[in-house]
């Protein structure tokens, strides 16, 4: 799964994609002090047992910002299992708030002040049963209320015959970040079409009215497109019958969602899902007054450079880096990145890259990591 900052993500982010609120007691300067000094690689990331609270906001623009607070957040999905867990159910989601300041480098995510979010603690049921999967695909406010919402793909019992549910879940956010449950996105049976899942969601103010939209995959390349805002029981505005001429995937441009600054965001469609970070061509969907249902063309994916990759303890096994976001995640109007480096299901490394190289280039990513955290955090 893919999460995108909406810009998605998650989120989502077109590159990379997307539990409690952390609200435990903070550290003592002694214990800070102690987990900085055994860093390495760059990594000053606080130990598995150092939590600060989730700051309260009051309401942002940005799309995923949870707590509204004016800092983006980082959505992880693909959480490192616990020794000995290798049959587990799913991880869940890791949320990583960004703060004014983290670890004294000025505002960004702060891995102290983290979220995990599980399907049996916040999954919303279908039919009686709680979901096992719970991956994060999108992030935008779907209610217009200031703060951040996360949407989520789910595994609902389905028997195979007629049209399936719907497996998408939206968690919506508030002034301490993503609480409650989640609630199952409601598609009208006039938006739906054929007997495919829901899938690929991607927001964006298509109609220009100044709030998100969502759209989503129907079968046969059709697209249910639902104008916002959305109910906090997961009901569009409004919705119509499914845009023809789309694709089995869906992405938003990047890095701007209104790719000829008409005033409406557009959508990307492809045969394939979009590796993050990798070239890759799609066709475009332009905005309207009507939605995105205007043929834009053929679309480029631009190719993110990885620096080198940091390193892992040791281990056997291969290791892959992949790029989860790239986006402001700092407030300086540039692109950081965020890669992920792994051997199998129980090591990995986050590594967030500032914007501005070794050079000083515009959207270029330094290096040498400026945050780098395991999402062994998250079983803490």
């Amino acid at each position: 799964m893919r999460i995108r900052v909406c810009t998605a993500f998650l989120l989502l982010l077109t590159v990379g994609a997307v539990g409690a609120v952390s609200t435990g007691c903070t550290a003592s300067p002694d214990r800070e002090t102690r987990a900085e000094a055994e860093a390495k690689n760059g990594d000053t990331a606080p130990a598995s047992g150092i939590r600060r609270p989730v700051p309260r906001g009051k309401g942002s623009r940005l799309p995923a910002d949870f707590n509204g607070d004016g800092h983006p957040d980082l959505v992880l999905n693909d959480l490192v299992k616990a020794p000995g867990d290798s049959y587990g159910d799913d991880a869940g989601i890791g949320i990583v708030y960004g703060t004014a300041a983290s670890r004294g480098r000025g505002p960004g995510p702060d891995p102290a002040v983290r979220q995990t979010l599980g399907p049996r603690t916040r999954g919303a049921r279908v039919d009686g049963t709680l979901p096992a999967a719970f991956d994060a695909e999108e992030a935008c406010d779907l209610d217009q209320d200031g703060f951040g919402d996360l949407i989520i793909a789910t595994d609902p019992p389905y028997n195979g015959t007629g049209m399936p549910p719907v497996p998408l879940q939206i968690l919506f956010g508030g002034p301490t970040g993503l609480a409650g449950k989640a609630v199952v996105l409601k598609i009208p049976a006039k938006a739906r079409a054929g007997n495919e899942w829901p899938d690929h969601p991607v927001c964006g103010d298509f109609d220009g009215d100044g709030g998100n939209d969502l759209a989503v995959t129907a079968s046969a390349g059709q697209i249910s497109y639902l104008r916002g805002p959305f109910t906090r029981a997961g009901a569009p505005r409004a919705a119509s019958a499914p845009i023809q001429d789309g694709g089995p995937v869906l992405e938003a441009p990047a890095p701007k969602a209104d790719t000829n600054g008409d005033g409406y965001d557009d959508l990307v469609h492809s045969t394939r899902a979009h590796t993050p970070g990798e070239a890759a061509r799609g066709t475009l969907l332009l905005g309207g007054p009507d939605g995105p249902g205007r043929a834009g063309g053929a679309y480029r994916f631009k190719a993110v450079r990885l620096p080198p990759a940091p390193e892992l303890p040791a281990g056997r096994g291969r290791v892959s880096t992949e790029v989860l976001q790239y986006t402001d995640l700092d407030g300086d109007k540039r692109p950081d990145l965020v890669t992920r480096t792994h051997r199998g299901e129980k090591t990995d490394l986050i590594a967030l890259y500032g914007s501005g190289g070794p050079d000083g280039a515009t959207g270029a990513a330094a290096d040498r990591p400026v945050i780098t955290f395991s999402t062994k955090i998250f079983l803490g």
